[in-house]
């Protein structure tokens, strides 16, 4: 089976493009792909630039990267077609950790469930799926599963009116207990939802994004703490959040400045 790997581009062309909503594109590529969920490859356009994203397709000879159209790179990104020339390396960094026969749920939030979605797949369908967003068109993949989910929006255009922590609260407060709870999305969410994980004892693994440059932890510009997310995650475990000092604190710029995160995703969306 071909694989992509270590730190070489191989330049694809895109098979397929599927746009989601008026603000998410999905760009397929045949190509066979040695994958855990959670993983991400770096993307390279041409004269534009290079950015990580995760796999948010995975079939045996087929793989594809969901984009958001929110800065320069993405928003040339979702413009792509069929036939058009990326570069890919990867793919790199830690996935997530699955554990048969384990009572989980899947917290997801806006693209967040862009990483989740592979791991979503691999799951028993009993697990329990919460995907939350801030209206209606940022919920990827409404109709995509097969396992159940419980949705809902911050302006109540979708499913229950408020946020993820408030339904996983309400899971837990039912007697569903939990094995592992997975979660991406907006830091400060998975920073709620870890807190929840840690007020009943369940196991949380959270999947990080920071800026990166190099993809397999050269350059230090995605380190958080002393963790450097693209080799030691992007998926971190309880044990290491508990020590992560950066976590839904700070980040650094382009730069290499530390700056609060608000600061640091503002810059993140231009």
């Amino acid at each position: 089976m071909n694989t992509i790997t270590d730190q070489k581009h191989i330049m694809l062309r895109v098979e397929e493009k599927k746009v989601e909503s008026e603000m998410f594109a999905t760009l397929f590529f045949q190509y066979a792909l040695s994958f855990v969920p959670g993983q991400f490859i770096m993307v390279w356009i041409p004269g534009i630039d290079e950015k990580p994203y995760t796999i948010s397709y995975h079939s045996q000879d087929r793989f594809a990267i969901t984009i958001e159209a929110k800065g320069i790179f993405s928003k040339k990104a979702v413009t792509l077609d069929k036939g058009d020339l990326v570069g890919i390396r990867g793919p790199f960094g830690n996935g997530f950790d699955i554990h048969s026969g384990e009572k989980v749920a899947v917290v997801a939030g806006g693209c967040g469930m862009a990483p989740l979605a592979t791991l979503v797949e691999q799951l028993d369908k009993t697990a329990t799926v919460i995907h939350g967003a801030r209206k209606k068109p940022y919920i990827l993949y409404p109709d995509r599963f097969d396992i159940e989910r419980d949705f809902c929006t911050d302006d109540g255009s979708f499913g229950h009116k408020g946020f993820v922590t408030d339904l996983l609260e309400k899971q837990i407060a039912l007697g569903n207990h939990f094995d592992r709870v997975y979660t991406c999305g907006p830091e400060i969410m998975m920073y709620h939802v870890f807190n929840i994980c840690e007020k009943h004892h369940i196991p949380c693994q959270v999947s990080l994004e920071r800026y990166m440059r190099c993809g397999f932890g050269v350059c230090g510009a995605c380190v958080c703490g002393k963790q450097v997310v693209c080799k030691d995650g992007p998926v971190f475990g309880s044990d290491t959040l508990r020590k992560m000092k950066d976590f839904n604190t700070k980040a650094l710029l382009k730069s290499g400045k530390a700056v609060d995160l608000s600061l640091y995703f503002s810059w993140r969306c231009q």
